[in-house]
């Protein structure tokens, strides 16, 4: 069985050029009705999706705000983490605005829920090529690139978004000046708050592969350890807006993950040299 399974995958890497862009072509319409079929529960659902997901950081029940006050009465502070959100209604100035939103909400339904199958289907393409060595040591990786997304996902919702509504909803400059906001602008907030952090959030995944290919290693990392935190900084001036509070709670988890990744490509630079060495010896 197991000889089978290697034959074919050595069928699959002597394919020829066009071949590969046969299969790739299957990879990509397999991984589009995935987005389809999830899109389609998006859309039918999109008003439930809308007031109990997309817009519950402002209503005064959402969990993060509860468990900032819980917190807050554990640690002997009374109700000074609690926070309640400000009030606002959202407008729609277009007439096709309505349908719009249904289909942005539809798409976003669709992609962020056939990731782990797009992943699965991206592997499925690159697996081929690899060896046997390789595949042993990414056991498990549709696993953990699906669940960095998530985790970035659930941190920027429950975390980020919150905090970065209020703030931004609750800024004025003047009491002549009533704030009222569009819901799209609202929503492309929150899209690029969420996925935005959802994509970061693969960083150790992405270091992972490098390391393994041996074009990061852990000494390049160290040495523009500085660097990195300057880029990092950008980022998350770019996923938040302008307060400093929004910005840490971006930043921290992203430096974190940096210093993870370093960890993990020691492991893995370790790892290669242990096995080369084995090579040699043998």
């Amino acid at each position: 069985m197991l000889k089978k399974i290697f034959s074919n995958n050595e069928d699959k890497a002597e394919m020829s050029f066009f071949d590969h862009l046969e299969e790739l072509r299957w990879h990509l319409v397999r991984s589009a009705f995935a987005i389809i079929a999830l899109a389609i529960v998006g859309f039918i659902y999109t008003k439930e999706i809308l007031d109990y997901v997309v817009f519950g950081p402002t209503r005064p029940g959402f969990p993060s705000y509860q468990w900032l006050c819980k917190l807050g009465g554990l640690l002997g502070m009374g109700d000074k983490l609690c926070m309640q959100p400000v009030s606002f209604k959202f407008l729609n100035t277009q007439m096709a605005g309505m349908v719009m939103l249904q289909f942005k909400v539809a798409i976003i339904v669709g992609v962020m829920g056939a990731l782990p199958y797009i992943f699965w289907e991206f592997w499925q393409f690159v697996k081929p090529a690899l060896k046997e060595r390789e595949l042993k040591g990414s056991r498990g990786i549709i696993f953990w690139v699906s669940a960095q997304f998530f985790i970035g996902v659930l941190f920027s919702y429950f975390l980020v978004a919150p905090f970065t509504i209020n703030f931004l909803a609750g800024y004025n400059v003047s009491d002549q000046i009533d704030n009222q906001f569009l819901f799209s602008d609202y929503f492309g907030l929150m899209s690029q708050i969420v996925f935005g952090m959802g994509v970061l959030f693969e960083l150790p995944v992405l270091v992972y592969f490098l390391a393994k290919l041996g074009i990061l290693g852990p000494n390049f990392m160290r040495t523009y350890r500085r660097h990195a935190i300057v880029v990092l900084l950008v980022l998350a001036a770019v996923i938040t807006p302008p307060d400093i509070l929004d910005q840490l709670l971006v930043f921290i988890p992203l430096y974190l993950l940096y210093e993870i990744s370093i960890v993990i490509s020691a492991r893995v630079y370790r790892k290669r040299e242990e096995e080369e060495k084995a090579d040699e010896w043998s």
